[in-house]
């Protein structure tokens, strides 16, 4: 016979103050240095700064002629022609002129560059020499890119805690970093519990349901796009040693454990009895629906330092609070400097009713309304935990405050995002 307790050991405490045990508890992540061809997606440990300058010559922003700008308009002959990635060899003289190509080193005794729609070819002969009338005078400096002007020695061209993408690939090639600091990769293993669980390739049985959590939540850890490796532990039953063992296995391959159901409060929730036998729970219960029983915990296991997130059962409720808590920590164990949601504020479409009990995390669909001048929050309709469809276009969790009544249509809401608007 099965017996439920009436009350948990835990202090209820608001999802904020919650959020910031996490973060508080979170180390700072390991570095290391990857290939420049394997950095896509990873962040940056230390601030990167150039050695050279860059351009590293004065270059020609157009193509047409080196000239002497106070030389002015005229006939004058052409001495030589540079391209891209020659040096000249010699210094241009007064009333000459020397073609060049877009990108070229800008020869010496050249103070600008007349580009090639402003001129007129009178001659020209095999080797690039030759004649053209100059139509415009130009000033000093016209058109050419001094040394340094994109990129000064020493400055940071990618900062601590920046994402590595495309743009970031080529400003590290650009300044010869071929081998790039970043942090390490977090390992994360993923758990279900439950008796009633079965694969999600199985037919259930009598009682029996598909576990649907635990390819959500590794989905979940995919979309950071972090590069984070996943460890899939499968379903453990709701038994001491198999759950213990189950843990054991996270903890020995992972950095951070993720477990879905056995937090509520019956015989066969186990696992915050578990995590306090293991080490410290730092909660167990968090003012906030759905997810009440999200539960977090620290350990040392075999001299590392573990996390440990128990999220509640039903599937929204798990969701939400990965959204909520796991993000986070999961962003900045891997090294950013701002691991929070982005909140903005949304109206609401339509009259929603309040919990006088907890604050709502209310599922919805944001998009930006530009009669409005604002974003509107379309709720995603019935927003039981146990309803997965309720966080199938969501992007966003509106945050309604704990109270009696109604919020009606049009009220102006915070709303944290949790996908592409």
């Amino acid at each position: 016979m099965h017996t439920y307790k009436s009350k948990s050991k835990y202090s209820m405490i608001p999802i904020p103050e919650a959020l910031e045990i996490v973060l508080k508890n979170t180390n700072v992540p390991q570095v290391e240095n990857v290939p420049l061809s394997e950095s896509l997606g990873r962040t940056v440990s230390i601030d990167v700064t150039a050695k050279e300058p860059l351009p590293p010559f004065r270059a020609s922003i157009k193509d047409g002629y080196a000239v002497i700008a106070e030389d002015g308009e005229g006939e004058f002959p052409v001495v030589a022609e540079i391209t891209a990635g020659v040096v000249s060899d010699f210094t241009l003289q007064p009333k000459t002129v020397c073609r060049i190509t877009t990108g070229s080193p800008v020869p010496n005794g050249a103070d600008a560059v007349v580009m090639v729609e402003d001129t007129v070819l009178l001659d020209r002969k095999s080797d690039g020499t030759g004649k053209v009338k100059i139509l415009k005078a130009v000033t000093k400096g016209r058109d050419i890119r001094p040394i340094g002007s994109d990129i000064t020695v020493g400055a940071v061209v990618l900062a601590k805690g920046e994402i590595i993408g495309p743009a970031e690939i080529g400003l590290l090639a650009t300044v010869g970093v071929t081998s790039v600091p970043v942090y390490s990769i977090p390992k994360v293993a993923i758990l279900s519990t439950g008796d009633e669980l079965v694969e999600p390739e199985q037919i259930p049985g009598p009682g029996k349901i598909r576990d649907s959590n635990r390819s959500m939540l590794i989905s979940l850890v995919n979309s950071l796009g972090l590069g984070i490796k996943v460890l899939d532990l499968g379903i453990a039953r709701d038994t001491p040693g198999e759950l213990e063992a189950k843990l054991n296995e996270g903890f020995d391959k992972a950095d951070v454990l993720i477990s879905s159901g056995g937090v509520s409060m019956g015989d066969l929730d186990l696992i915050q009895p578990l995590l306090e036998k293991m080490g410290k729970v730092h909660f167990g219960l968090v003012l906030m629906k759905p997810g009440k029983p999200l539960t977090f915990a620290t350990l040392e296991h075999n001299g590392k330092h573990k996390l440990a997130f128990g999220l509640p059962g039903n599937p929204v409720s798990s969701y939400v609070t990965f959204c909520l808590a796991v993000n986070p920590c999961l962003k900045k164990i891997s090294g950013f400097t701002n691991p929070y949601l982005t909140q903005v504020y949304a109206k609401l479409t339509r009259d929603v009713k309040l919990d006088p009990e907890r604050p709502e995390y209310h599922r919805a669909t944001l998009k930006w309304d530009s009669d409005q001048n604002c974003f509107i929050a379309r709720s995603t309709g019935e927003q039981t935990s146990s309803r997965l469809l309720s966080m199938r276009s969501a992007n966003a969790l509106c945050i309604l405050p704990q109270k009696s009544g109604v919020l009606p249509s049009g009220t102006l809401v915070p709303a944290v995002l949790i996908g592409p608007l």
